[in-house]
């Protein structure tokens, strides 16, 4: 298949990345970020399930000029798993800063995710910028809380190897379970952190097997410890004290995660955490595709809730757009799509603002919580149906980089 080149304004191509670009991307990227960045993006060019085409180049020439890279993710509501993406090593020569590069990559990323069938994208950036490309912020980041009170327990952790990956896999699943909204590691990426250096993953054993992991970073001269994972509390002590003891006299934060058992075993060992807003981004491309796919778990809601539907149908309505479930007897329908509809309580709907259906559906507020904070986002006259179809949701989303 020929490669899709497209060209922009000024003479530039935007193409996928070829192996003979990875220099000058690591390059790029290290100049803009962090030195890291250009290993990651090399681990993301060599693994088999991605490949130097999950990276576009903006070329000037054969100068590479402007980068970025979709990853393949999965995003599980309650027991629905959706694909996803997520845009990441996303840099810039400063040499040809506002050109719409970025913008134009976006594109090229967004495209190329919905061709695979992606029903979201997610992902931390830097404050504010991804809002210009269609994405809200939408889930919480969970703190990091400062260790106040260490355990009295025998270190021993080492580093993750290759031939730890499935316990790593699994320690994390369990770790998820309990959270309504997840976003696990895949499989490529868990390979990846095992091998880079912006974190370390680490791994407890007892009796010859792994019982613990996390993930630390060392940053303005303190630990951060995250991702933890534990089969009992015996082994979050050991994790707790193994990350201590590396830390060597220097402070340690630990990232909260409070459906998890170090989360639980560990709440007061910890002290409060920053009160700023920190969320990960969101972006729904297609409400009616996303509906649909958790048209099950809203089902289930309905019935769940006790609420009658007074024999009418749920309507959501982004105002300039609609979609209706219809009431069965078996819970909802297929999802209708409608045209534009600016009162929706007329017709026994709920309203919410298209930057806020992410929020909605997967973030900590629900449809109570939000119709407090933006008057966009209404239940209209059937508040208790809405209230219980959108509750506000747990989350435990984890990403290739850990949040500052």
């Amino acid at each position: 298949m020929p490669e899709a080149v497209h060209p922009l304004p000024g003479g530039l191509v935007l193409r996928p990345c070829r192996p003979a670009d990875l220099d000058q991307v690591g390059a790029l990227l290290a100049a803009r970020g962090e030195e890291t960045d250009a290993e990651d993006q090399r681990l993301v060019a060599d693994d088999p399930d991605l490949g130097p085409a999950a990276t576009a180049v903006v070329a000037d020439g054969d100068r590479v000029v402007s980068t970025a890279t979709l990853l393949a993710e999965t995003v599980r509501l309650d027991d629905v798993v959706l694909p996803a993406g997520q845009v990441e090593l996303v840099a810039t020569d400063p040499g040809y800063e506002g050109r719409g590069l970025v913008r134009a990559l976006m594109a090229w990323a967004h495209a190329r995710s919905a061709a695979r069938g992606d029903l979201v994208q997610v992902m931390i950036g830097i404050p504010y910028f991804y809002r210009l490309f269609g994405y809200e912020y939408a889930v919480d980041i969970a703190p990091a809380r400062p260790l106040v009170d260490v355990p009295a327990a025998a270190p021993g952790l080492r580093p993750a190897t290759p031939a730890d990956l499935p316990d790593l896999a699994a320690l994390q699943a369990s770790a998820q379970q309990r959270a309504d909204v997840a976003v696990p590691h895949p499989a490529a990426r868990l390979r990846w952190l095992v091998a880079h250096a912006a974190s370390t993953t680490w791994v407890a054993e007892r009796d010859g097997g792994v019982v613990a992991s996390a993930r630390s970073r060392a940053d303005d001269g303190a630990v951060l410890l995250a991702e933890p994972t534990a089969v009992d509390d015996r082994a979050t002590d050991q994790l707790l004290a193994g990350v201590v003891a590396l830390a060597a006299g220097r402070a340690v934060r630990v990232t909260d995660r409070p459906a998890s058992l170090p989360g639980q075993a560990w709440a007061r060992r910890l002290g409060p955490g920053s009160e700023l807003a920190e969320q990960y981004y969101l972006r729904v491309p297609d409400p009616g595709a996303l509906l649909e796919a958790i048209r099950p778990v809203l089902g289930r809601r309905l019935a769940g809730s006790g609420v009658d539907p007074g024999g009418t149908d749920v309507v959501v309505s982004t105002y300039g757009a609609s979609w209706r479930l219809p009431v069965t007897d078996d819970g909802l329908g297929a999802v209708v799509p409608g045209g534009r509809l600016q009162a929706p309580e007329a017709r026994g709907g709920a309203g919410v603002a298209p930057d806020q259906l992410g929020a909605l559906l997967f973030g900590p507020h629900g449809m109570h919580g939000l119709a407090r904070r933006r008057p966009d986002v209404y239940p209209g006259r059937r508040r208790e149906l809405y209230e219980a179809l959108f509750p506000p949701l747990s989350a435990d989303v984890l990403t290739y980089y850990l949040p500052y």
